[in-house]
Protein backbone atom coordinates (compact mmCIF):
# COMPACT_ATOMS: atom_id res chain seq x y z
CA UNK A 1 0.00 0.00 0.00
CA UNK A 2 1.14 3.52 -0.54
CA UNK A 3 2.05 6.48 1.58
CA UNK A 4 -0.91 8.36 0.61
CA UNK A 5 -3.66 5.20 0.77
CA UNK A 6 -2.07 4.80 4.06
CA UNK A 7 -2.70 8.03 5.37
CA UNK A 8 -6.81 7.19 4.82
CA UNK A 9 -6.76 3.67 6.16
CA UNK A 10 -4.47 3.61 8.50
CA UNK A 11 -4.51 7.19 10.04
CA UNK A 12 -8.16 8.42 9.26
CA UNK A 13 -6.73 10.99 7.36
CA UNK A 14 -7.39 12.19 3.48
CA UNK A 15 -5.75 13.57 1.11
CA UNK A 16 -6.92 15.82 -1.21
CA UNK A 17 -5.36 17.46 -4.49
CA UNK A 18 -5.20 21.26 -3.85
CA UNK A 19 -5.21 21.99 -7.89
CA UNK A 20 -7.48 21.54 -10.91
CA UNK A 21 -7.02 22.39 -14.23
CA UNK A 22 -8.70 21.34 -17.65
CA UNK A 23 -6.19 18.88 -19.03
CA UNK A 24 -6.26 17.32 -15.81
CA UNK A 25 -9.90 15.93 -16.95
CA UNK A 26 -9.24 15.72 -20.25
CA UNK A 27 -6.07 13.48 -20.19
CA UNK A 28 -7.61 11.65 -17.85
CA UNK A 29 -4.84 12.39 -15.02
CA UNK A 30 -6.81 13.34 -12.35
CA UNK A 31 -8.61 9.87 -12.16
CA UNK A 32 -5.29 8.39 -12.15
CA UNK A 33 -4.38 10.62 -9.18
CA UNK A 34 -7.64 9.83 -7.49
CA UNK A 35 -6.43 6.19 -7.67
CA UNK A 36 -3.28 6.65 -6.33
CA UNK A 37 -5.17 7.51 -3.17
CA UNK A 38 -6.00 11.29 -3.41
CA UNK A 39 -9.64 11.53 -1.97
CA UNK A 40 -10.63 14.95 -2.92
CA UNK A 41 -9.87 18.37 -4.55
CA UNK A 42 -9.73 22.10 -3.48
CA UNK A 43 -9.60 25.07 -5.86
CA UNK A 44 -9.34 28.72 -5.45
CA UNK A 45 -9.03 31.85 -7.49
CA UNK A 46 -5.54 31.39 -7.52
CA UNK A 47 -5.76 27.64 -9.07
CA UNK A 48 -8.35 29.21 -11.68
CA UNK A 49 -6.27 32.02 -12.66
CA UNK A 50 -2.76 29.81 -13.43
CA UNK A 51 -4.72 27.32 -14.84
CA UNK A 52 -7.18 29.49 -17.40
CA UNK A 53 -4.38 31.73 -18.13
CA UNK A 54 -1.25 29.52 -18.48
CA UNK A 55 -2.53 27.38 -21.26
CA UNK A 56 -4.71 26.84 -24.21
CA UNK A 57 -6.86 24.32 -22.68
CA UNK A 58 -9.78 27.03 -21.77
CA UNK A 59 -9.45 28.78 -25.32
CA UNK A 60 -12.03 26.49 -27.40
CA UNK A 61 -15.02 27.31 -24.42
CA UNK A 62 -14.05 30.59 -24.43
CA UNK A 63 -14.32 31.49 -28.19
CA UNK A 64 -17.82 30.24 -28.02
CA UNK A 65 -18.80 31.53 -24.91
CA UNK A 66 -17.57 35.57 -25.77
CA UNK A 67 -19.51 34.98 -28.75
CA UNK A 68 -22.85 35.70 -26.75
CA UNK A 69 -23.36 39.16 -25.26
CA UNK A 70 -23.29 39.02 -21.67
CA UNK A 71 -20.50 39.99 -19.53
CA UNK A 72 -17.09 38.21 -18.89
CA UNK A 73 -17.87 37.50 -15.25
CA UNK A 74 -20.71 35.02 -16.73
CA UNK A 75 -18.07 33.09 -19.21
CA UNK A 76 -15.23 33.07 -16.12
CA UNK A 77 -18.41 31.09 -14.18
CA UNK A 78 -18.62 29.02 -16.75
CA UNK A 79 -15.42 27.84 -17.55
CA UNK A 80 -14.72 27.10 -13.71
CA UNK A 81 -17.91 25.32 -13.20
CA UNK A 82 -17.58 22.97 -16.34
CA UNK A 83 -13.99 22.36 -14.30
CA UNK A 84 -15.46 21.75 -11.23
CA UNK A 85 -18.81 19.23 -12.84
CA UNK A 86 -16.02 17.21 -14.28
CA UNK A 87 -14.38 16.58 -11.12
CA UNK A 88 -17.15 16.11 -8.89
CA UNK A 89 -17.66 13.16 -11.96
CA UNK A 90 -14.43 12.08 -11.10
CA UNK A 91 -14.83 11.83 -7.40
CA UNK A 92 -18.19 10.74 -7.52
CA UNK A 93 -17.03 6.95 -6.64
CA UNK A 94 -14.93 8.00 -3.84
CA UNK A 95 -18.05 9.89 -2.48
CA UNK A 96 -20.09 6.24 -2.71
CA UNK A 97 -17.30 4.20 -1.43
CA UNK A 98 -16.50 6.56 2.07
CA UNK A 99 -20.61 6.91 2.16
CA UNK A 100 -20.20 10.71 2.03
CA UNK A 101 -16.94 11.12 4.06
CA UNK A 102 -15.04 11.93 1.28
CA UNK A 103 -14.82 12.80 -2.80
CA UNK A 104 -15.74 16.49 -2.36
CA UNK A 105 -14.58 19.53 -4.98
CA UNK A 106 -14.81 22.44 -3.39
CA UNK A 107 -15.29 25.50 -5.17
CA UNK A 108 -14.87 29.29 -4.07
CA UNK A 109 -17.38 32.08 -3.89
CA UNK A 110 -16.66 35.51 -5.23
CA UNK A 111 -13.18 36.56 -2.80
CA UNK A 112 -14.81 40.26 -3.08
CA UNK A 113 -17.45 39.06 -1.07
CA UNK A 114 -15.82 37.95 1.60
CA UNK A 115 -16.61 40.82 4.11
CA UNK A 116 -20.48 40.76 2.36
CA UNK A 117 -22.30 38.37 4.89
CA UNK A 118 -25.28 38.75 2.59
CA UNK A 119 -23.82 38.88 -0.43
CA UNK A 120 -21.75 35.34 0.25
CA UNK A 121 -24.88 33.97 1.28
CA UNK A 122 -26.60 34.24 -1.82
CA UNK A 123 -23.49 33.29 -4.18
CA UNK A 124 -22.84 30.08 -1.73
CA UNK A 125 -26.92 29.41 -2.35
CA UNK A 126 -26.53 29.99 -6.03
CA UNK A 127 -23.18 28.03 -6.58
CA UNK A 128 -25.08 25.06 -5.00
CA UNK A 129 -28.11 25.73 -6.93
CA UNK A 130 -26.37 25.97 -10.56
CA UNK A 131 -24.38 22.71 -9.88
CA UNK A 132 -26.68 20.19 -7.81
CA UNK A 133 -23.81 18.03 -7.24
CA UNK A 134 -24.17 16.20 -4.07
CA UNK A 135 -20.13 15.73 -3.83
CA UNK A 136 -19.75 19.73 -3.97
CA UNK A 137 -18.58 21.90 -1.12
CA UNK A 138 -18.71 25.42 -1.45
CA UNK A 139 -16.06 27.85 -0.20
CA UNK A 140 -16.82 30.30 2.04
CA UNK A 141 -13.93 32.03 3.78
CA UNK A 142 -13.99 32.46 7.64
CA UNK A 143 -14.25 36.38 8.01
CA UNK A 144 -16.33 37.72 10.86
CA UNK A 145 -18.98 38.36 7.73
CA UNK A 146 -18.76 34.55 7.15
CA UNK A 147 -19.59 33.48 10.44
CA UNK A 148 -23.52 33.34 9.57
CA UNK A 149 -23.30 32.66 5.92
CA UNK A 150 -21.82 29.36 6.91
CA UNK A 151 -24.58 28.75 9.57
CA UNK A 152 -27.17 29.75 7.52
CA UNK A 153 -25.76 27.29 4.52
CA UNK A 154 -25.21 24.27 6.87
CA UNK A 155 -28.71 24.70 8.24
CA UNK A 156 -30.02 24.39 4.76
CA UNK A 157 -27.99 20.96 4.52
CA UNK A 158 -25.40 22.59 2.08
CA UNK A 159 -21.59 21.32 2.08
CA UNK A 160 -19.41 23.87 2.68
CA UNK A 161 -15.44 24.07 3.16
CA UNK A 162 -14.89 26.93 5.71
CA UNK A 163 -11.35 28.62 3.97
CA UNK A 164 -8.53 30.80 5.29
CA UNK A 165 -8.60 30.20 8.90
CA UNK A 166 -5.44 31.63 10.64
CA UNK A 167 -6.27 31.88 13.88
CA UNK A 168 -7.61 29.16 17.30
CA UNK A 169 -10.60 32.12 18.28
CA UNK A 170 -11.65 32.13 14.65
CA UNK A 171 -11.86 28.16 14.32
CA UNK A 172 -13.44 28.24 17.73
CA UNK A 173 -16.40 30.37 16.00
CA UNK A 174 -16.58 28.53 12.46
CA UNK A 175 -17.43 25.05 14.90
CA UNK A 176 -19.93 27.43 16.30
CA UNK A 177 -21.09 27.83 13.64
CA UNK A 178 -21.32 24.54 12.30
CA UNK A 179 -22.74 22.98 15.21
CA UNK A 180 -25.27 25.87 15.07
CA UNK A 181 -25.91 25.35 11.81
CA UNK A 182 -26.65 21.48 12.23
CA UNK A 183 -29.30 21.99 15.52
CA UNK A 184 -31.25 24.46 12.92
CA UNK A 185 -31.09 21.70 10.16
CA UNK A 186 -32.13 18.90 13.15
CA UNK A 187 -35.25 21.38 13.92
CA UNK A 188 -36.98 19.41 11.16
CA UNK A 189 -37.40 15.74 12.56
CA UNK A 190 -37.29 14.77 8.89
CA UNK A 191 -33.63 16.07 8.03
CA UNK A 192 -30.82 13.64 7.10
CA UNK A 193 -27.88 15.31 9.12
CA UNK A 194 -25.83 12.26 7.87
CA UNK A 195 -25.82 14.24 4.25
CA UNK A 196 -24.05 17.47 5.53
CA UNK A 197 -20.48 17.65 5.12
CA UNK A 198 -18.22 20.54 5.90
CA UNK A 199 -14.27 21.03 6.65
CA UNK A 200 -12.43 23.73 8.57
CA UNK A 201 -9.69 24.40 6.50
CA UNK A 202 -6.54 25.74 8.59
CA UNK A 203 -3.46 27.40 7.20
CA UNK A 204 0.03 26.57 8.17
CA UNK A 205 2.98 27.58 6.20
CA UNK A 206 1.55 30.58 6.18
CA UNK A 207 1.84 31.07 9.52
CA UNK A 208 5.30 30.38 9.53
CA UNK A 209 6.07 32.79 6.75
CA UNK A 210 5.03 35.76 8.68
CA UNK A 211 5.93 34.54 12.30
CA UNK A 212 9.86 33.70 11.13
CA UNK A 213 9.98 36.95 9.43
CA UNK A 214 9.10 38.76 12.93
CA UNK A 215 11.49 36.33 15.20
CA UNK A 216 14.31 37.28 12.72
CA UNK A 217 13.65 40.59 13.67
CA UNK A 218 13.33 40.07 16.96
CA UNK A 219 16.61 37.98 16.54
CA UNK A 220 17.46 36.76 20.21
CA UNK A 221 18.60 33.47 20.51
CA UNK A 222 15.21 32.60 22.10
CA UNK A 223 13.45 33.79 19.20
CA UNK A 224 15.10 31.81 16.34
CA UNK A 225 14.74 28.68 18.01
CA UNK A 226 11.00 29.19 17.61
CA UNK A 227 11.60 29.26 13.70
CA UNK A 228 9.70 26.72 11.94
CA UNK A 229 7.40 25.55 14.73
CA UNK A 230 4.28 28.17 14.82
CA UNK A 231 2.56 26.51 11.98
CA UNK A 232 2.75 22.90 13.71
CA UNK A 233 1.81 23.90 16.65
CA UNK A 234 -0.88 25.96 15.59
CA UNK A 235 -2.52 23.59 14.08
CA UNK A 236 -1.83 20.98 16.41
CA UNK A 237 -3.76 23.17 18.89
CA UNK A 238 -6.20 23.47 16.68
CA UNK A 239 -6.82 19.82 16.69
CA UNK A 240 -7.40 19.21 20.31
CA UNK A 241 -9.79 22.44 20.21
CA UNK A 242 -11.64 20.26 17.51
CA UNK A 243 -11.21 17.56 19.54
CA UNK A 244 -12.95 19.20 22.72
CA UNK A 245 -15.74 20.70 20.78
CA UNK A 246 -16.98 17.59 19.16
CA UNK A 247 -17.94 15.53 22.20
CA UNK A 248 -19.87 16.09 24.94
CA UNK A 249 -23.62 15.88 25.38
CA UNK A 250 -24.46 18.97 22.89
CA UNK A 251 -22.42 17.44 20.37
CA UNK A 252 -23.80 13.64 21.29
CA UNK A 253 -27.15 14.86 20.22
CA UNK A 254 -26.71 15.96 16.89
CA UNK A 255 -24.32 12.51 16.55
CA UNK A 256 -27.66 10.70 17.48
CA UNK A 257 -29.06 11.66 14.39
CA UNK A 258 -26.42 10.92 12.09
CA UNK A 259 -24.23 14.15 12.21
CA UNK A 260 -20.94 14.46 11.19
CA UNK A 261 -18.00 15.96 12.44
CA UNK A 262 -16.91 19.03 11.16
CA UNK A 263 -12.99 18.07 9.81
CA UNK A 264 -9.90 20.36 10.31
CA UNK A 265 -8.49 20.48 7.10
CA UNK A 266 -4.78 21.83 6.60
CA UNK A 267 -4.05 23.88 4.23
CA UNK A 268 -1.55 25.82 2.60
CA UNK A 269 0.88 22.41 3.25
CA UNK A 270 3.67 23.51 0.88
CA UNK A 271 6.74 24.16 2.46
CA UNK A 272 7.65 27.40 1.51
CA UNK A 273 10.99 27.77 3.19
CA UNK A 274 13.77 25.59 1.21
CA UNK A 275 15.46 25.15 4.67
CA UNK A 276 12.55 23.20 6.49
CA UNK A 277 11.62 19.37 5.02
CA UNK A 278 9.65 19.53 2.39
CA UNK A 279 7.00 16.89 3.59
CA UNK A 280 7.05 19.13 7.15
CA UNK A 281 3.77 20.01 7.41
CA UNK A 282 1.91 16.32 6.28
CA UNK A 283 4.30 14.36 8.38
CA UNK A 284 3.44 16.41 11.77
CA UNK A 285 -0.30 16.76 11.40
CA UNK A 286 -1.80 13.13 10.38
CA UNK A 287 -4.49 11.92 12.79
CA UNK A 288 -8.17 10.31 12.70
CA UNK A 289 -10.82 12.91 11.00
CA UNK A 290 -8.77 15.02 9.20
CA UNK A 291 -8.01 16.56 5.55
CA UNK A 292 -4.56 17.42 4.23
CA UNK A 293 -4.89 19.29 0.85
CA UNK A 294 -1.84 19.28 -1.06
CA UNK A 295 -0.03 20.45 -4.02
CA UNK A 296 1.16 18.31 -6.28
CA UNK A 297 5.14 18.80 -5.38
CA UNK A 298 3.63 18.15 -1.56
CA UNK A 299 2.37 15.35 -2.46
CA UNK A 300 4.97 13.93 -4.65
CA UNK A 301 7.63 14.01 -1.91
CA UNK A 302 5.29 13.00 1.07
CA UNK A 303 4.21 9.82 -1.57
CA UNK A 304 8.38 9.10 -2.08
CA UNK A 305 9.26 9.66 1.39
CA UNK A 306 6.58 10.98 3.77
CA UNK A 307 6.22 9.40 7.63
CA UNK A 308 3.14 7.70 8.20
CA UNK A 309 2.27 7.70 11.42
CA UNK A 310 -0.19 9.61 13.79
CA UNK A 311 1.24 13.15 14.86
CA UNK A 312 -1.11 15.79 15.57
CA UNK A 313 -1.86 14.68 18.85
CA UNK A 314 1.25 13.30 20.09
CA UNK A 315 2.48 16.67 21.82
CA UNK A 316 0.13 18.77 23.04
CA UNK A 317 2.59 20.35 25.48
CA UNK A 318 5.61 21.08 23.49
CA UNK A 319 2.75 22.88 21.10
CA UNK A 320 2.16 24.66 24.39
CA UNK A 321 5.40 25.53 25.26
CA UNK A 322 5.73 26.56 21.53
CA UNK A 323 2.73 29.10 22.00
CA UNK A 324 3.91 30.29 25.51
CA UNK A 325 7.35 31.08 23.73
CA UNK A 326 6.43 32.92 20.97
CA UNK A 327 3.98 35.02 23.81
CA UNK A 328 6.96 35.30 25.68
CA UNK A 329 9.41 36.76 22.87
CA UNK A 330 6.99 39.35 21.93
CA UNK A 331 4.85 37.65 18.98
CA UNK A 332 1.16 38.62 18.81
CA UNK A 333 -0.35 36.08 17.62
CA UNK A 334 -3.97 37.57 17.09
CA UNK A 335 -2.18 40.38 15.01
CA UNK A 336 -0.26 38.06 12.83
CA UNK A 337 -3.76 36.13 12.10
CA UNK A 338 -5.38 39.36 11.13
CA UNK A 339 -2.48 40.43 8.82
CA UNK A 340 -2.79 36.73 7.12
CA UNK A 341 -6.19 36.97 6.70
CA UNK A 342 -6.39 40.33 5.31
CA UNK A 343 -3.56 39.27 2.84
CA UNK A 344 -5.42 36.29 2.37
CA UNK A 345 -8.34 37.79 1.36
CA UNK A 346 -6.72 40.31 -0.86
CA UNK A 347 -4.36 37.66 -2.72
CA UNK A 348 -7.76 35.97 -3.85
CA UNK A 349 -9.40 38.85 -5.13
CA UNK A 350 -6.03 39.96 -7.20
CA UNK A 351 -6.00 36.96 -8.97
CA UNK A 352 -9.29 36.85 -9.33
CA UNK A 353 -9.98 40.82 -10.68
CA UNK A 354 -6.26 39.84 -13.13
CA UNK A 355 -7.95 36.79 -14.43
CA UNK A 356 -11.38 38.63 -15.47
CA UNK A 357 -9.18 41.71 -16.90
CA UNK A 358 -7.27 39.40 -18.85
CA UNK A 359 -10.61 37.64 -19.82
CA UNK A 360 -11.91 41.28 -20.84
CA UNK A 361 -9.08 41.84 -23.05
CA UNK A 362 -9.35 38.50 -24.80
CA UNK A 363 -13.21 38.70 -25.45
CA UNK A 364 -12.50 42.59 -26.80
CA UNK A 365 -9.53 40.98 -29.35
CA UNK A 366 -11.90 37.83 -30.28
CA UNK A 367 -15.00 41.03 -31.29
CA UNK A 368 -12.16 42.56 -33.06
CA UNK A 369 -11.48 39.66 -35.30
Amino acid sequence: MNRLQALSTEHGQSPWLDNLKRSYLTSGELARIRDRGVRGLTSNPSIFQKAIQGSPDYDEQFTELAADEHPVIDDYWALVLADIHGACDVFSRVYDESDGVDGYVSVEVDPGLAHDGPGTETAARDLHLRLRRRNLMVKIPATEAGLAPIQRMIGEGRNINVTLIFSLDRHAAVMEAYIAGLEQLAADPGADLSRVASVASFFISRVDVEVDRRLEAIGTDEALALRGKAGLAQGQLAYRLFSETFSGPRWEALAARGARVQRPLWASTGTKNPEYSDVLYVDHLIGPHTVNTLPEPTLEAFADHGVVARTVDQSYDEADRVWQGLADVGIDMDEVSDQLEREGVDAFMKSFDELISALETKAAELGAD
